[in-house]
């Protein structure tokens, strides 16, 4: 047997047990394991059942992703689960915890299925761009029916151990130890005459073309750009096309076909990055998080509250200060307001909603933050306002409490120099919604503390937050590179684009929506004030394209008056805005501008190749330490496709050297001031080779 299957027989029933820590995975041993141990099943006249089944928290939870793109050790899982179906014997699978993509197959594979009611079951590799191969398409719509087959495989979520008992996946669900229910279950088997029960030879359900039709149009809204769940339709459909063993050589062709295309390197880059990020690569081994059992939030908008929010529902008590009982008690009717609507729409209890509430402590007096160990600033957005807060926030915290600000770009360096406690303060910048979205940026200041990047890297994933530090620049690594986004997006326009063209190329590229629109879903007053904020460090033609400040004058603001760069209707669905094209044209006649035609291919250039330039620009400042903090930040806070991996990861498949030519064309056409390449960028073409070496 291999060093990850232990083989073993107790009377009539053989038993391989997988232990392949920490997730089981099929890698090359457990194949080879589970072959031999069918093989003994197989040779042994006295044995009449075997039992599968895992040591440790869980089934086989996947394949080993670090198999893939390496020459295949035989044999291969397909090979294994063949041997399954040609098995004269029934074999058991005896499931607990996660048994997902190959782990499932496997159970599918085995003739009966006996879990934990606590087990939950899925294919979730479709979020990594891959087409199930070992059979997932075939057996689970001729145990489950189509429309469950199609849910489970293209959407990637888990079904529970009822919901797969109720649809046919599994037989039974076994209380106490599982082993011991496993073999009576086999014996039970044994005792009558049962024997193997293959999937595959079961019939497919009845075909339903309007099913399929409509699962591919919903999966092109909701997963759009993706190809993963279109294949995998196409897929399922082969079992309707084809005889089974047909249509699984052609789903395990699919399947390898999916693993090297780009969508999947892409997919399974940004699941590595997530774990990368986690690892501060300069962190002293010695720096040990503080342990936060309190947290304090000051400042109470529609920021403040999400804070709160995010806070309270992972379970940790939270003190909320708002500027005075006013402020506090509409914050409170706002959260409370949120989570009413979701107990309505059926995500969460009523229950789980009043333990919330009950961890919230409200207040309008500044000295109740004493208590805490870590204090979120959201003030509004004033460097003096801050400044003064923080100096509050240093003379009445304890020593050694954690100062953080959730300024989207104010210098937390300055903040820290008020506290009076420079070593306490950091940056914890949310995104809106707080309580929604994952992207956490975390910012090391100068002279932040060791300890405190430790405890906010830590606290950010007891919150279910993706955490990603950045050290101390206007806009951090999220609202930097954005910034040339928005640059370009206001020259186009200047320059003959309109803002319906631009929004349309960055919807096709995959973002879930164009600059434009953005700006008016966000507010443009909100974008307004960002922009004067940072009018001292503009150029004169950043100044001149002040088409926002032109809408805010007269009253619109987006979606929340019904009239910004485009209409509203009572509904917010926008509509082509006939006060924006008259003002494109006034700006350009008062500016004595010409309009031109611009491609879609200069467009989606400019606006992608500006944040990548910027990107490289942070890295070469230290501000993001890898390439992988960037593709994580901008594919979690901005909506960046993660089909294409993230802006760095992207621009290398692009080629560096194409990349850095077009943005020398740029600069002669535009100026040293908005397209000098990064330094960084243009020493690693030099060099041949990518941000990723």
């Amino acid at each position: 047997m291999s060093d990850t299957v232990q083989f073993a027989v107790h009377g009539a029933i053989a038993e391989a047990v997988i232990d392949n820590p920490p997730v089981n995975a099929t890698s090359a041993s457990v194949r080879q394991g589970l072959a031999e141990a069918i093989r003994r099943t197989e040779a042994d006249p006295a044995i009449h059942a075997l039992v599968v089944r895992c040591a440790g928290k869980t089934f086989i939870a996947g394949a080993d992703i670090r198999e893939f793109g390496k020459p295949l050790v035989e044999p291969g899982l397909p090979d294994v689960i063949a041997m399954m179906d040609r098995a004269t014997k029934p074999i058991i699978a005896a499931v607990h915890g996660t048994v997902l993509g190959g782990g499932f197959e496997v159970a599918l594979a085995c003739h009966y299925r006996i879990a934990l009611p606590d087990t939950k079951f899925g294919f979730p590799e479709v979020n990594l761009g891959i087409v199930p191969g070992a059979g997932g398409t075939q057996r689970t719509p001729r145990l489950a029916g189509l429309a469950a087959a199609i849910r489970l495989t293209t959407e990637g979520g888990p079904i529970d151990a009822a919901g797969a008992l109720a649809n046919g996946l599994i037989d039974a669900i076994a209380e106490g130890n599982l082993g011991i229910a496993a073999h009576v279950y086999a014996e039970a088997l044994i005792a009558e005459s049962k024997g193997p029960r293959s999937a595959g030879q079961l019939p497919m359900p009845a075909d339903d073309p309007t099913l399929f039709e409509e699962a591919r149009q919903t999966l092109s809204r909701k997963m759009r750009g993706q190809s993963a769940p279109l294949k995998i339709l196409d897929a399922i459909r082969l079992g309707y096309d084809m005889d089974f063993d047909a249509a699984l050589v052609r789903e395990l062709e699919l399947c390898r076909e999916s693993i090297a295309g780009p969508q999947s390197r892409a997919l399974r880059h940004l699941f590595a990055a997530e774990r990368e990020v986690a690892r501060v690569p300069d962190l002293p081994a010695d720096a040990v998080a503080r342990p936060i059992d309190r947290i304090g939030v000051i400042g109470l908008g529609v920021m403040g509250r999400g804070i709160v929010m995010a806070v309270a529902s992972a379970g940790l008590p939270v003190m909320a200060v708002g500027l005075d009982r006013s402020h506090v008690d509409a914050a409170m009717q706002g959260i409370t307001k949120l989570w009413a609507s979701s107990v309505a729409k059926g995500s969460l209890t009523q229950e789980a909603v009043d333990k919330r509430l009950a961890l919230i402590t409200i207040s309008d007096d500044p000295r109740d933050l004493a208590a805490t160990q870590l204090v979120i600033e959201a003030v509004t957005e004033d460097r003096a306002i801050k400044q003064a807060v923080f100096a509050t926030l240093g003379q009445m915290t304890q020593p050694g409490t954690i100062l953080a600000s959730n300024t989207s770009f104010l210098n937390i360096d300055a903040l820290a120099e008020a506290s009076g406690r420079a070593e306490d303060v950091c940056g914890m910048h949310f995104f809106n919604p707080a309580h929604v979205m994952r992207l956490l940026e975390n910012v090391r200041a100068a002279r932040t503390n060791p300890e405190v990047v430790a405890t906010i890297m830590a606290l950010g994933k007891r919150i279910g937050k993706l955490p990603v530090l950045s050290g101390v620049c206007d806009g951090f690594i999220v609202n930097r590179m954005l910034s040339k986004r928005s640059r370009e997006a206001f020259f186009l326009v200047e320059e003959g684009a309109s803002p319906a063209l631009i929004d349309k190329v960055l919807l096709s590229y995959g973002f879930p929506m164009g600059p434009f629109a953005l700006g008016d879903l966000a507010g443009l007053d909100v974008q307004a004030a960002a922009r004067k904020a940072r009018a001292a460090s503009a150029t004169e033609r950043e100044l001149r394209a002040n088409f926002v400040e032109q809408m805010v004058a007269q009253g619109r603001l987006g979606q929340k008056t019904g009239s910004g760069w485009y209409i509203y209707d009572e509904k917010r669905k926008a509509s082509p805005n006939p006060q924006t094209d008259a003002m494109i044209a006034a700006h350009a006649e008062r500016h004595g501008l010409t309009l031109r035609a611009i491609s879609e291919e200069e467009i989606r250039e400019r606006l992608l190749y500006a944040m990548v330039n910027e990107g490289a620009k942070l890295l070469g400042e230290g501000i993001a330490a890898r390439p992988q903090e960037i593709d994580i930040a901008m594919v979690n806070g901005l909506g960046w496709p993660n089909y294409t991996g993230g802006p760095m990861h992207w621009a290398d498949g692009i080629g560096l050297d194409k990349l850095l030519a077009r943005i020398e064309r740029f600069r002669a056409e535009q100026g040293d001031a908005y397209w000098t390449p990064a330094p960084l960028l243009a020493r690693h073409v030099a060099e041949g080779r990518g941000f990723y070496a």
